[in-house]
């Protein structure tokens, strides 16, 4: 007899020079950018001026940077929040109901504790009880998870809208400014962080989080610990680990850091509260962290892009009459060749040769064999 082999099989890569590794992944950003190019020319327009157009909107002006920045903090310190959680394969789909729990808290304090305390120490405290807010967030799926083996990914993904849902409320109801406008008034002075360069200094505190966040989990043991536990659960337990333990204190750790990005938003960026303060940030998030392969220092460089896309995008639609919405198909587009390149970098194709193996012989039990031949005997 003969065992058909498949047509096409995959098997594991064996560890690949890393030259040739970042080699793949530049060829995947620039079939990200061809394709890129095709959705110009659909949509009528020249792909080199759009791409120039959009690098110069972005960069070529000193107010063009500064708005990159400031796109670029949120996602760099939400895809800092979600690191830890991710290599531990804890799925954290909530950053989006952190940010705005962390945003409502620290806005708690901008709005009704303003009179009350020094502008340094009220906004300490709000960053404070934002990243306490965020932290008991997404501690609540995190218990959930450890104690019962409940679905992180389902559970955070529906705490999003409950804290939406609040901040809505608020925005219409207590928190309300003007009877009927469904405002919430703007922040005091007091109560907005002060600008470095001509932007807020959430760039300063996201870039320290980042050195933060990569000795956290490169040098520190809780860094091992989420480690391991990613690898095999197992393992963990095996090692002696407390695996509920380190599932929550790494979901609020990741869940502190939202909230303390949400601070950055309303009291940096908006100088308010509103429903949508997050923004998408803790989807978009999701994008830089993986793209980032969790690498602290390479979320920098991907925030930057996607913050470059989104600012040139606007730039594009005034000058080209091409919609922004492109640039969210190019951030899909480079996200698909960026995750397939990784594909091909863990894994290699084998086809067939055009003939058939023997079968492999069965394995036979001692014993059994003589046993049918006396029975067969008489």
């Amino acid at each position: 007899m003969t065992e058909k082999v498949p047509l096409i099989r995959l098997t594991k890569r064996e560890d690949m020079a890393k030259s040739k590794v970042w080699l793949i992944r530049l060829l995947a950003f620039l079939l990200a950018l061809v394709l890129g190019g095709l959705v110009f020319l659909i949509a009528g327009a020249n792909p080199i001026t759009a791409y120039s157009t959009m690098i110069a909107g972005s960069l070529g002006k000193a107010t063009g940077i500064k708005q990159v920045v400031k796109v670029a903090v949120p996602l760099l310190g939400t895809a800092l929040a979600l690191a830890p959680c991710f290599a531990m394969r804890f799925w954290n789909i909530g950053a989006e109901g952190q940010i705005t729990m962390g945003a409502m808290m620290a806005s708690f304090f901008a709005l009704k504790m303003v009179n009350s305390m020094p502008s340094p120490v009220l906004l300490i405290v709000m960053g404070v009880s934002a990243a306490v807010m965020g932290a008991l967030w997404a501690g609540i799926p995190a218990f959930f998870k450890a104690r019962w083996g409940t679905n992180e990914t389902l559970f955070t993904l529906m705490m999003n809208y409950i804290a939406i849902g609040i901040v809505g409320w608020l925005q219409g109801g207590p928190w309300e400014g003007k009877p009927g406008s469904q405002i919430i008034p703007m922040f005091d002075e007091r109560a907005v962080l002060p600008r470095v360069l001509g932007v807020h200094i959430g760039w300063i505190i996201v870039l320290v989080l980042t050195f933060l966040m990569y000795i956290y989990m490169t040098k520190t043991k809780h860094g091992y610990e989420i480690a391991v536990l990613g690898e095999s659960e197992n393992t963990a337990r095996y090692a002696g680990m407390d695996v509920r333990k380190v599932v929550l204190r790494t979901a609020c750790l990741s869940g502190g850091i939202a909230g303390l990005v949400g601070f950055m938003i309303c009291s940096g960026a908006d100088q308010t509260l509103y429903q949508n303060v997050a923004g998408g940030v803790g989807f978009t998030a999701i994008t830089v962290t993986w793209l980032a392969q969790l690498n602290p220092f390479a979320m920098i460089v991907i925030s930057l892009l996607l913050a470059v896309l989104s600012k040139g995008a606007s730039t594009i639609q005034t000058t080209m009459g091409v919609p922004a919405s492109i640039s969210d198909i190019i951030t899909g587009i480079i996200l698909l060749c960026m995750l397939g390149c990784e594909f091909f970098i863990n894994y290699r194709m084998v086809f067939r040769d055009h003939e058939e193996l023997p079968a492999a012989p069965k394995a036979e039990i001692p014993g059994v064999k003589a046993a049918a031949g006396k029975e067969a005997e008489a």
